[in-house]
């Protein structure tokens, strides 16, 4: 049977999602845990692979196994079998044709920037850390470029394996918190590092180095080089993945909670 589930992890201390030979990863703490319950080898496919030091407050995986479990034992032996740091919060069978990554029909990540002169302490690792004064108007107006079905090669890493650089970005918005800042992304789909380079250019913007009307020049440009510096990854989380309702992957209504 096929068997979807959602987890939740703080990626501070992981090399990224994918297996490596020589460090930590999501993806390995998961399948690890997950063989434990199953008694069987699990490999597990994701729907989207984040980085070093990027966190998921709802990100899905599927896998096939014989091993008859519900949803609920699923769910207890993970966790009692995950690090401290992954979490797995729901699972339950889907039909054959289920896919975690080429079934979903769209994304969601938030940024969430510290915005003061001194740096994080006991958030460190949780947010990115800005200390000039960000305008978060200026960065909305730098935003509403982005947003559409383009190329965005300027936003893409270099060694990014997308066949195509086009992509429906369908929300983006900057709102501030008191000392925090938080932009919100909505995409069918994402480039490597594409929300690190659109917060790099937004923050830059933010920051009075450069007019709004600058994101439209990166993103027009379709090079790399072109679009500044990429942001840290410890701010950046993935909180949402979209699905067909025939699939009834459920979708939790999740925040950060830091204000």
């Amino acid at each position: 049977m096929r068997i979807a589930a959602i987890l939740e992890y703080d990626g501070s201390n992981f090399s990224g999602w994918q297996r490596q030979d020589r460090a930590r990863s999501v993806q390995a703490s998961v399948e690890e845990a997950l063989s434990k319950v199953a008694n069987e080898p699990i490999a597990v496919t994701v729907a989207g692979r984040t980085d070093a030091g990027v966190h998921a407050l709802a990100q899905v995986i599927h896998f096939d196994t014989t091993a008859a479990r519900n949803g609920h034992s699923w769910v207890r032996g993970a966790i009692s079998n995950l690090p401290d740091d992954v979490a797995l919060l729901w699972a339950g069978e889907v039909d054959a044709d289920f896919h975690a990554r080429f079934s979903a029909t769209g994304r969601h990540y938030h940024y969430v920037i510290l915005n003061r002169p001194i740096r994080p302490t006991y958030l460190r690792g949780r947010v990115s850390w800005e200390y000039r004064p960000l305008d978060a108007v200026a960065m909305q107006q730098g935003a509403r470029h982005l947003i559409g079905t383009h190329d965005f090669s300027s936003f893409r890493a270099a060694e990014c394996q997308a066949k195509s650089p086009v992509r429906e970005l369908r929300g983006l918005e900057v709102e501030r918190h008191g000392e925090f800042v938080r932009i919100r992304v909505y995409a069918n789909a994402f480039l490597q590092h594409m929300v690190r380079n659109i917060a790099g250019v937004l923050m830059d913007i933010g920051a009075g180095e450069r007019k709004p009307g600058w994101a439209k020049d990166v993103l027009e440009a379709r090079d790399r080089t072109r679009g500044g510096v990429t942001a840290p990854p410890d701010g950046l989380y993935l909180t949402d993945i979209e699905y067909p309702e025939q699939f009834k992957i459920p979708r939790f209504s999740r925040d950060i909670g830091l204000w």
